[in-house]
């Protein structure tokens, strides 16, 4: 689990670069600041559920449920 989300982390900063400089450079400087906003969005999402699968697992180890 913690290397495979580091590397689904990375992979999106890296995609998200390279479509931020080809807009910038075509231009658009509006969608590369979506495409940004977007990859940050996505990478948060994947970060809230690793943390919600986490509390899961703490609750379950606790008999918290």
């Amino acid at each position: 689990m913690g290397v495979d989300l580091i590397f689904r982390i990375a992979a999106i900063g890296i995609l998200v670069t390279v479509l931020n400089q080809l807009l910038i450079r075509s231009g658009r400087e509006e969608q590369a600041m979506m495409t940004t906003l977007a990859g940050l969005i996505v990478v948060l999402l994947i970060i809230v559920r690793e943390i919600a699968a986490l509390f899961d697992t703490v609750k379950t180890i606790f008999r918290l449920n």
